[in-house]
Order: structure tokens, then sequence, then C-alpha cells
């Protein structure tokens, strides 16, 4: 188990993520012990301790093994942005409120109770879930036990049509449509041309996180269509993740669910031809994606020129934006898909000039 979870999460926390924990399922014969959370606890370095704390945590509140592990972990990453625990328990809500001022007021913050299934649609993306059939059928029986009483009353508004000055959740089309046919998205030529001219040489760039107020902030006002000024923010992460989160609430992938499985194919493509391949996969993009893939492939390949003072290589780059640039349609990326998706885009940010030389756009 331990192994497990080392590998998995060593997949995410170096990055922004997010943690759902069911917690329907656990019985008093599937309970890890204390033994197994001291066990635990010496097994992982210091490093790996804090990117684990999230789960140990939960783990160790929930099995009223709360104090012994509370004072013994470092302080829990930044890269964690939120913590949703799905039909909590009335003693861990109980519990974590007389100790959450004795761990951090930060990652307190980051907890979110949810009763039932249903409340996770107003935080994540429900559709990409992978959630066990058990605890879907607890959720219906929870709910069926609800029949009898009177539903909360929960005022929905109607979905709003996207403002003029939209960039974030729209399309790429949508964009160029409100922008006088420009073909790069302003929020993209900002953050881009702001991180080429003060970021370049800033070791973890895209790496690090930003306080999560400050990017809903920004990304207020540039749906608003006013102007940002990155200098009033301090801190040059504040655009790097401003742009990976532009990608990420693209409606389709800025690569397209077209590609999605001949990306996949690219671990079983000869070394060789790697290259080939990838030069085809891209010919095949519609002409305003691959103005935008090439514009952003160019300086994520600028950005690794300088991995001697930034230390993020191609390979470092591609496991932060390959997930940001190809997703599925349906579902998430599995962990098997992971070494194909970040393969492919470690070709394309270390071979750019030889994969984007042979197709000339007449509107680029």
């Amino acid at each position: 188990l331990l192994r497990y979870l080392k590998y998995t999460l060593d997949q995410y926390v170096e990055n922004d993520y997010t943690v759902v924990y069911f917690h329907y399922g656990l019985k008093s014969l599937n309970k890890p012990s204390l033994k197994w959370l001291q066990i635990a606890y010496k097994e992982f370095d210091r490093k790996y301790v804090s990117k684990i704390f999230a789960l140990l945590f939960l783990l160790s509140m929930i099995f009223k093994n709360f104090l012994t592990i509370s004072f013994s972990f470092p302080r829990y990453k930044k890269n964690l942005k939120a913590l949703y625990v799905v039909h909590p328990t009335n003693f861990i809500k109980i519990l974590w409120n007389i100790f959450k001022p004795l761990i951090s007021h930060k990652f307190g913050k980051k907890v979110t109770y949810l009763n039932y299934l249903s409340d996770l649609r107003e935080h994540l993306k429900y559709d990409q879930l992978n959630i066990p059939q058990e605890v879907i059928r607890h959720d219906e029986n929870l709910q069926g036990k609800q029949k009898g009483k009177l539903p909360p009353v929960v005022k929905v508004p109607p979905p709003r049509p996207p403002l003029p000055t939209q960039q974030f959740g729209v399309s790429l089309q949508y964009i160029k449509d409100k922008n006088n046919g420009e073909l790069i998205p302003p929020v993209m030529k900002e953050t881009i041309s702001y991180l080429k001219t003060k970021g370049l040489q800033v070791e973890g760039l895209f790496r690090r996180s930003a306080s999560v107020q400050t990017i809903k902030d920004v990304q207020k006002l540039y749906n608003q269509g006013k102007s940002v000024n990155f200098d009033d923010y301090r801190d040059i992460h504040v655009p790097a993740v401003i742009l990976k989160t532009f990608l990420r609430e693209l409606p389709q992938p800025l690569l397209t669910f077209e590609c999605y499985d001949p990306i996949l194919g690219i671990t079983s493509v000869e070394s060789s031809l790697r290259i080939t391949r990838c030069k085809e996969i891209i010919q095949g993009l519609p002409e305003h994606n691959y103005v935008v893939l090439k514009y952003l492939i160019c300086f994520l390949h600028m950005v690794s020129q300088e991995s001697i003072y930034n230390r993020m290589t191609a390979s470092s780059l591609a496991c932060v934006f390959g997930l940001n640039l190809i997703w599925p349609s349906k579902g998430t990326a599995s962990l098997s898909a992971l070494v194909p998706l970040n393969l492919f885009t470690e070709l394309l940010i270390d071979f750019y000039m030889n994969i984007f030389n042979s197709r000339t756009v007449p509107s680029e």
C-alpha cells in the first residue's frame, strides 16, 4: 500500500492538485492501526512526508490517532489546492473543528465537507471523477432517506452567456472573434511576454503555486476586459499559474480530443521515428490550434534552454503541461496515460524546431 501511495501521489503532488476523499466504506476491519501509521511515517523521508501529509492527516483524523500524527509532520506544501471530504461523519467534523487551530489555518481553509455526491458538481468536473459503485449506492441510500423530508431550497441561477471580453472557459474561436481576429488569446500573449522578460531564469517556474484568491481575482479582471499588471502582485508564479489555468479551462484541449488516442500510441513507435510521428499528429490540428500551440511550445522551448538556472528541463515542463494540453473527452486520464502524454509533450519542447518547421500557416 505504501509503495502504491508513493507511486501514485508522486505523479501529481509536484504541481497544483486536488484531493477528493470518499469516506464511505471505512470499517473497523479495514482501519489501519496506529502501528501502521508509525511505519508509514518512518517509510517516507522528510521531503516525501510533506507530499503525503494530506492523506495521512485524513487517516490519522479518521482513526482517532490525530494527536500522535499531527505534531510529527512538517507543514504541508501549498500545492494542494483543495481537499473535499465526501460523506463525512460527525466525528470527523467535530474532531477537525477542535484541532484545526493546532495544524494550519491555510490548510484548514482548503478542507470542504460534502454530504452528497451532487454537491461535488459545484466544485469539480463531476463527469471526470472515477467514483466507486459502492459509494454511488451509499449516496443513493442517503438520498432515499431524505425523501420524507423537505429538500433544502437550492436556487440554481440560469446559465449566463459569456461576456464579450471572456478569456477563461470559452473556446479559442470565441476569443478570436471577440478580439478582431487575433489568433493568440490576450491572456496567453501577456503572460508569456511577461515571463519571457522576467521569469526565464526563475527556479521552479511553473512548479510553484500561487494564492488561489489571487488567481481568481486575475481571472475576473481578464474576463471583464480589464488590464492586468503582474508587477502589482510581486509574484512571478502568478502569471505562470494563470497561463496553466487558461489552458486547463479551455472547453476542448489545445491538442484537441481527436489527438488523444494517437498521442497515447507514441510509446509504441520506434524511438527513431517518434519525431516524425509527432509531426504527423501536429499536422492534423486545426489551423488556429496549430498556431497557438506553436506559440506556446516556442516559449516552453526557451524556458528549457535556461534550465541550468530555472531547473525546468523539457521533461520537467512536460510533466507540468502534459495534462494541460490534452485530456480525454470522457473521464480523466489514467496513470498509465501520463507516460505517453508527457513523452509527447517533451518531444514537442525538445525538438520544437524540427516538428514545427514543416507547416506554414498564412495567418500566422
